[in-house]
């Protein structure tokens, strides 16, 4: 592995963005429902949207979303998104991309980092629990709440 670098989502990088591989089983966690509902509320103006490059190979995508306005305190400074491709984890990536959003939350004067996931064995909040995130709440579609306080 190469050092890892951030770079914005764009044109040049998004197609391999969307190719990025699953584990089988990890489709199922993808976006909670209650992502959905509350994409509609998000300003394009407050996301955060990064590539993980190792070299000049797309590894992961991360995005963030910072809004001091928005309706639910969890959506104001939350971990919206990461998809680290099948191949790349178990080497740092997703720690990695998770590492960035807390930098770019410190520096914009966030508190705390949300994130959102179903609860499940085969979810991803044992990797969020290991990165520091602790379940806060749940959200009224029944997933859990975890945050992560800077």
């Amino acid at each position: 592995m190469t050092e890892l670098r951030l770079v914005e989502l764009s044109a040049a990088t998004v197609e391999a963005v969307n190719n990025l591989s699953l584990k089988p089983g990890q489709e199922d966690f993808l976006a909670p429902e209650s992502y959905e509902v509350a994409a509609s509320d998000v300003d394009p103006a407050t996301m955060w949207q990064r590539v993980v490059l190792d070299g000049d190979d797309v590894v992961a995508f991360v995005s963030a979303n910072f809004d001091d306005g928005a309706p639910q305190e969890y959506f104001r400074s939350v971990l919206w998104r990461i998809n680290v491709d099948a191949d790349e984890q178990g080497r740092g990536v997703g720690r990695f991309a998770v590492q960035s959003v807390l930098e770019e939350a410190r520096a914009q004067g966030a508190a705390g980092v949300h994130v959102i996931y179903t609860a499940d064995e085969a979810g991803p909040g044992a990797f969020f629990e290991r990165m520091g995130f602790s379940p806060v709440g749940e959200t009224e579609y029944g997933e859990v709440v975890a945050l992560l306080s800077l």
